[in-house]
């Protein structure tokens, strides 16, 4: 068979392989002896296959250093929703509608085509959450939240939502980590927090799809509730202060973040 057309197989190959999320952005790849003798292939078929797949901006070959999945595959997806998370912080209701529809359908799949592997996954995940409270460390909870959800994202096997999610995950990971700033002053709320995470993951694992998407939705009406009342409260002290004349106090209301406009 002629080398153009084994690098057309590899090529396909390794676009699937991205597609279905198996190659993540940013992953590095085998070394070209050890990834030639994995897929089966020659290795100069293997390197024309690499040039076209950079041509393609889907792999970055930095000479002496490697082959890289390209770490911006999100780039276009993600950028403007940056860019208007950092303008105004109502944009985080924006995020929190998108998820509650994106969440609800991943976890109704995952539970229905969870794997073994993907149960593991969860677990681990779940775990990584739990231990990531109380380390006074926001980014780095935000980030274990963002990292169960992709997973219940990636256990639902549908290659498109995935791909959504995940070039989200920055964008989830900044909304995850601006409602901990605001709520964490809440009472009780990381217990609920913590027990819809748990409900989630358990409908999931025993495959009860209908209580998946049902606890998925709760989560997500949870956050949005918290904000809600966060935001009346807000409105009764501006009120309070404003009968009192209290200028300089109502100034520092309107720097406190709210969902509520």
């Amino acid at each position: 068979m002629p080398n153009h057309r084994i690098s057309d197989t590899i090529v396909k190959r390794m676009e699937a392989l991205i597609l279905e999320g198996s190659l993540k952005p940013g992953e590095k790849l085998p070394a070209e002896r050890q990834l030639s003798v994995q897929l089966g292939v020659s290795r100069p078929s293997l390197r024309e296959a690499l040039h076209k797949l950079a041509a393609r901006n889907l792999v970055d070959i930095h000479r002496g250093g490697g082959t890289y999945i390209t770490r911006h595959l999100n780039r276009t997806m993600e950028d403007p929703l940056m860019a208007l998370i950092a303008k105004s912080p109502e944009s985080h209701k924006d995020v929190l509608e998108l998820r509650h529809a994106l969440e609800s359908v991943a976890a109704f799949f995952a539970a229905r085509r969870r794997t073994e592997s993907d149960k593991s996954t969860l677990r681990e995940t779940y775990k990584q959450l739990i231990l990531s409270h109380g380390k006074g460390d926001t980014a780095a909870e935000a980030k274990a939240d963002a990292d169960f959800h992709l997973a219940i994202a990636a256990a639902s096997h549908n290659q498109v939502l995935i791909h959504v999610t995940r070039c989200m995950f920055s964008i989830m990971e900044k909304n995850i980590g601006f409602n901990l700033d605001v709520l964490y002053n809440q009472p009780s709320v990381f217990e609920q927090l913590r027990e819809q995470h748990h409900s989630l993951l358990s409908a999931i694992l025993r495959g009860d799809q209908e209580k998946a998407r049902e606890t998925a939705d709760r989560h997500i009406a949870y956050i949005e509730a918290c904000f809600l009342d966060l935001g009346e409260k807000q409105k009764r002290q501006a009120r309070a202060l404003r009968r009192q004349g209290n200028l300089a106090d109502l100034s520092h209301q309107e720097d406190n973040p709210s969902l509520d406009h």
